[in-house]
């Protein structure tokens, strides 16, 4: 978001006269060991230390760091606002901000600059900027390199270049003297191993020598992961404390690196109450250990936070964030760096401007530099090769992987001594176990001795300790290991560069919001200067998870990653554009444009009451539970014992108001929640119940609705009303811009012959008819030309050279392909039915055409759906439909059939029901009521076998529509 502006300011330094680091830089790139990316970042970060002062970003824009004093003249404002934005520095930064290019069309925040300038002075901008870049008083950058670019010697970079300049400049602030790493608390067993390799760091690669071996002899490195008490102690002491201690007693400490997992060591102990402010337990020594090694960091001084795999942040980001400030307010805290290969946020940030407007990011913020992974596997990254398994079962993909992985890499041996190996990712351990391992040795015939399992182990099955051992040495030329089962590990920060297969064969396999960190596994690079591939094999499910968060992530896809990643001689499918030769139109159609308006139905809110009726109420809101006992004879008496209270949540009434102010996205606070916290503490006492001494839930009580009951009480009660319209739209069915080509497929048509000779004919600018007069024409000379010549011999020519006559695919060109060619890699059904049209004698007849508007990329032609709930429309979605076949009227569109296509699997999905719906009710009759004819229908064919029955309904229909 904000790493091209910081990019742009960043490139005018490093050409001015200004810049102080250009020797520094040119010594890097001519040592040559770090990459291109590395070295971006690393201008970057020296950027915003000695030029922008190493300030939180909220304050650069503050201050107009990063304006660009555009001239205000040339752009539509109201003399108001182009007064104000000239005299408020945060307000024009602000402004400027909006304007940033997301693209080549849209720019960053559309509807806040059009707030700014209707309403300039209405704007408190310094907090705006600071609630973008979460509230955080210290410098925080992110920066966000594609898994194997580097990020650990990057890293050690910046751990290098402060220290560097630290010792240059001893009572300069700006520079770091002691650093702590911090690892997610899952990936330590993948992490920490990794972060040690900045051990082996070579500062050369940085800096001249003699600077870098002095830095090289200060720097000391520490792994804090003792998790028992330090031995022969009076009293307990946590060991990871002791470490950090004994480097803080000789005075002022300068180059300690140490490395410790965030949630065990750090968060451990730690839970948020009120207002977010964290609260430490101290019943047990576990609390005092943690506290310890948090009180002593807290004293580390001029202390810079690396923080790896930052997107994994959520939860304990808040803690972390608390801490860190916690830290902050001793003077401790020089800046935070994290590192993420996908900066994006599981679910959208929203940033509240005011009642009408909100703010909605979906990147992290505090993105300072991002490198895509595209660029990375152009550059240096393994070329991968994705494919994609439909209609096959879980162990046939781990077949297919594993005979493709033989073919290509069984005996590859990269130049470090370490050989090729393939993972397949397994969704629990009773499947490895039992499906996959057995499958491989006794269908594969895959020795026993190529197979590393490693999991976790549970009660049926442990692992020998010598697959720890072996799996810490997967990458050294020790390991003779060519296949890797995995449960549960792996899916990110396992560094293993001779990794060059992955299969993840069904759905379960690894997260599903971490499909392309697990895909991406095996693109580390191994050899440089060498071009390098790997193997990726999927199930249609995952290849779909991926394909998404490609595009999402990373804006692009696995066509254009297999598309670079191609193998020497693979078959790349140029496509062509033939909207201008069939002169076709746009489609004209309405959409339906919902408004929305909140309607308040009472005059006055009266909480106290609206809470008194929910403790009235909650003897309903309790479930009765009874246990019958009884025997097998039917006259024996029963026992009937009644149940009123169960549950082994515990409860803490703190923890509850939070709760409730969390569920209603803190739109009401906890301090309004205290107003109110006699009645409330009555309903909590009431849903709750103590057993020997804690606090429980009462599960016979439905706690989730209590708590909206509570919520809906501090609310005063507001209707949705919906106001439609009709507007009116034309629609491309081809962004030429987004035409790209695509690798060679069975599913690709037509042909690429067909494809050629349809681009040959078109130039012709002849008609199907007066080509065919051509063709026999020109073969009547070659036949009078054959018999004049009177050929002899025994090799004499036989029968004239003809031109062939035009085939079928040509003979339709006129009909359909507004692009060339189709792409059906989705389904082969849709490929049959636009084929089998032709056959058609309705649509023969009629003079129509028929055009394929299944790929979303390339089309404008989407219908936004809608579902009638209660009183309003609610919005449900996009609608692409598969194709259209339309009637034309002085090259206009007079009429379309729309026509959706779909698997019985596909069938199914409840969204697509409530689309169709939309379309067949909503959608015609609107636009057949604007036009004032029956200008659309609608088509829906579902796959069956008898194939031919699907032609007689399409046929029935084109006759009803178009007769």
């Amino acid at each position: 978001m904000i790493y091209n502006l910081i990019a742009t300011n960043k490139n005018q330094w490093l050409a001015s006269d200004s810049c102080t680091i250009k020797s520094l830089i040119n010594y890097i790139r001519s040592v040559g060991f770090l990459r291109d990316t590395q070295i971006e970042a690393i201008e970057t970060y020296l950027f915003l230390k000695i030029v922008g002062q190493n300030k939180p970003l909220y304050q650069l824009f503050n201050e107009g760091f990063f304006l660009n004093n555009e001239n205000l003249s040339n752009i539509a404002l109201t003399a108001e606002a182009r007064n104000y934005l000239e005299t408020n520095i945060s307000a024009r930064s602000l402004f400027e901000f909006t304007r940033i290019k997301k693209n080549s069309t849209e720019t960053l925040l559309p509807e806040l600059e059009k707030f700014i300038i209707a309403n300039p002075s209405a704007l408190d901008y310094q907090k705006i900027f600071k609630d973008i870049f979460y509230g955080i008083d210290y410098s925080d950058y992110i920066f966000s390199l594609p898994l194997g670019a580097g990020q650990t010697f990057l890293m050690a970079s910046f751990i290098y270049l402060d220290l560097y300049f630290a010792q240059l400049e001893p009572e300069n602030k700006l520079f770091a003297h002691n650093f702590i790493i911090l690892v997610p608390s899952g990936l330590k067993s993948s992490i920490v191993p990794s972060l040690k390799s900045i051990e082996k760091f070579d500062p050369v690669w940085l800096l001249p020598k003699p600077a870098a071996s002095e830095i090289k002899k200060i720097l000391s490195f520490e792994v804090l992961d003792q998790p028992k008490s330090a031995k022969k102690s009076n009293r307990a002491k946590n060991p990871n404390a002791q470490k950090v201690n004994q480097h803080l007693s000789g005075g002022n400490p300068f180059g300690l690196v140490f490395v410790v997992n965030a949630e065990k060591v750090i968060l451990d102990r730690l839970d948020l109450s009120d207002q977010l402010k964290l609260i430490e337990h101290s019943e047990d020594e576990k609390d005092r250990q943690a506290n310890e090694l948090r009180n002593i960091i807290g004293k580390l001084p001029n202390l810079q936070i690396h923080i790896d795999e930052v997107h994994h942040a959520a939860k304990d980001d808040i803690k972390l964030r608390q801490v860190v400030t916690k830290w902050n307010a001793n003077g401790t805290i020089n800046s935070v760096l994290g590192y993420s290969g996908t900066p994006y946020l599981s679910s959208a940030d929203d940033i509240v401007i005011n009642n009408d407007l909100k703010l909605r990011f979906a990147q992290i913020t505090n993105t300072v530099y991002y490198y895509s992974l595209l660029k990375g596997v152009q550059s240096f990254l393994k070329k991968p090769k994705v494919k994609k398994a439909e209609k096959l079962s879980s162990l046939q993909i781990i077949q297919k992987g594993v005979e493709e992985f033989k073919e290509l890499y069984w005996n590859k041996v990269y130049n470090n001594g370490t050989i090729a190996k393939l993972g397949i990712y397994c969704g629990s351990i009773n499947r490895l176990e039992t499906e996959v391992f057995p499958f491989l040795i006794n269908t594969l015939k895959i020795d026993a001795n190529d197979i590393l399992k490693y999991h976790k182990g549970n009660k049926q099955f442990k692992l020998p300790k010598e697959n720890e051992l072996e799996w810490n040495l997967l990458d050294t030329p020790f390991s003779k290991k060519k296949i890797v089962l995995l449960v549960q590990v792996g899916k990110e920060g396992w560094d293993c560069k001779s990794l060059t297969g992955i299969v993840l064969s069904q759905s379960g396999d690894c997260p599903k919001n971490m499909v392309l960190q697990t895909s991406c596994r095996c693109l580390r690079q191994v050899d440089k200067g060498v071009d390098e591939s790997a193997l990726i094999w999927l199930s249609e499910d995952n290849a779909n998870t991926l394909d998404g968060q490609l595009q999402e992530e990373q804006q692009t896809s696995i066509a254009e990653l297999n598309s670079i990643g191609r193998k020497a001689g693979e078959q790349i499918l140029e496509r062509f554009s033939r909207m201008e030769h069939l002169q076709l139109p746009e489609v004209d159609f309405y959409q339906l444009k919902v408004n929305y308006k909140t309607l308040v139905i009472e005059d006055h809110l009266d909480t106290t009451a609206n809470l008194s009726a929910v403790f009235s109420s909650l003897k309903k809101l309790m479930n009765s539970a009874v246990i019958t006992e009884s025997g097998f004879d039917p006259g024996q008496d029963k026992t009937r014992t009644f149940i009123h209270q169960i549950g082994d949540d515990s409860a803490n009434f703190n923890n509850w108001l939070l709760e409730i102010s969390k569920e209603s996205f803190f739109t009401i606070s906890l301090s309004q929640l205290k107003k109110h916290s006699h009645i409330l503490k009555s309903i909590f006492d009431k849903i709750t119940y103590s057993n020997n001494g804690s606090l429980f839930f009462n599960d016979l009580y439905n706690q989730q609705l209590i708590k909206t009951k509570v919520r809906l009480s501090f609310s005063i009660k507001r209707d949705i009303e919906s106001e439609t319209e009709t507007i009116e739209e034309n629609a491309n069915l081809l962004l030429i811009e987004n035409l790209q080509s695509i690798p060679f497929s069975e599913k690709v048509y037509p042909s690429q012959k067909d494809v050629n000779d349809i681009i040959r004919y078109d130039n012709t600018k002849l008609s199907i008819s007066e080509l065919e007069n051509e063709i026999t024409k020109e073969n009547d000379r070659r036949k009078a030309a054959f018999e004049a010549s009177k050929p002899s011999g025994l090799f004499a020519q036989i029968a004239p050279d003809l031109v062939p006559p035009l085939n079928n695919v040509v003979k339709i060109k006129e009909k359909t392909f507004h692009y060339l060619p189709y792409n059906f890699s989705q389904s082969g059904f849709e490929k049959n039915i636009l084929t089998e049209t032709f056959t058609l004698s309705h649509f023969k007849n009629k003079n129509l055409e028929i055009y394929y508007n299944g790929d979303r990329f390339l089309t404008s032609f989407k219908i936004k759906c809608f579902a009638k709930l209660v009183k309003s429309w609610h919005y449900i979605g996009e609608y692409t439909p598969d194709f259209l076949i339309i009637e034309r009227m002085k090259n206009k569109i007079y009429r379309a059939l729309i026509i959706e296509t779909k698997g019985k699997l596909y069938a199914e999905d409840k969204t697509f029901q409530k689309k169709k719906y939309f379309v067949e009710s909503e959608f015609l009759k609107q636009n057949n009521d604007k036009f004032g004819y029956k200008r659309f229908d609608f088509l829906y064919l579902e796959e069956i076998p008898d194939f031919n029955s699907n032609l007689s309904t399409l046929n029935n229909k084109i006759f009803e529509f178009f007769y």
